[in-house]
């Protein structure tokens, strides 16, 4: 069956790894290099966030968020310096094309993501994106201040509500959709549409999918060859 519309994971997948430690079930990701870059001891609390995560202490997504965001405040996150952390994250070489050449074929893309918003709407504007949920939307004052923020309950589980929703939109099947993306947390995401590819991806995530690819120098482009 044809392929109509295609989901994709953010970090990791369309854009760079970050440089950045995981614990357990958690993936290096956007929160971290912030928390990095607060130092250390913002880090420690962070690193300390994923423990409660990994043994289950939080109800959900939104629950660690919420921690973490205390974290960010506390050790005084801006919006100067925000920005500069979502700005300095790289595309992986071919997703511009990738992109190009899904927009030319008629194929509809969405982006569904535990990270950050600001990062979400930089794709959107670069790719030409046609949905993007992600999970946290900082609020700034004239000064820069972090004052508020918006979250959504957009991954492990969460990812495949908000993708069940754009298929219901567009009135798809599951065999007309794909996804691709590179952590354990998108297995259940991979196991609820007809094609999936995990692209540099966890094991565990390999295993759930269709096809994997597997690369010392990454280019996304190699993504098309599974796609009809």
């Amino acid at each position: 069956m044809t392929i109509k519309l295609i989901f994709f994971d953010m970090e990791g997948t369309i854009f760079r790894k970050t440089h950045t430690t995981s614990k357990g079930n958690t993936a290096p990701s956007a929160w971290t290099l912030i928390a990095e870059h607060l130092g250390p001891e913002a880090h420690k609390e962070e690193d300390a966030t994923k423990d409660k995560w990994n043994n289950r202490e939080y109800k959900g997504y939104v629950e660690w968020m919420e921690d973490t965001i205390k974290i960010h405040k506390k050790y005084g996150l801006d919006k100067k310096f925000f920005d500069k952390v979502m700005d300095s994250i790289e595309y992986h070489p071919g997703v511009k094309e990738v992109f190009a050449e899904l927009k030319k074929r008629g194929i509809r893309t969405a982006l569904i993501s535990g990270g950050f918003k600001a990062q979400a709407d930089r794709a959107v504007k670069d790719l030409k994106i046609d949905h993007a949920f992600a999970a946290c939307e900082y609020l700034w004052d004239k000064k820069g201040n972090l004052i508020h923020w918006n979250l959504l309950p957009c991954d492990y589980e969460g990812k495949v509500d908000f993708m069940k929703l754009i298929m219901k939109e567009h009135g798809l099947k599951k065999e007309e959709c794909a996804f691709v993306g590179d952590g354990k947390n998108d297995v259940p995401f991979a196991k609820a549409v007809g094609l999936s590819i995990a692209f540099n991806a966890d094991k565990e995530l390999q295993k759930a999918c269709t096809h994997s690819i597997n690369q010392e120098k990454e280019n996304f482009k190699e993504i098309l060859k599974f796609i009809s």
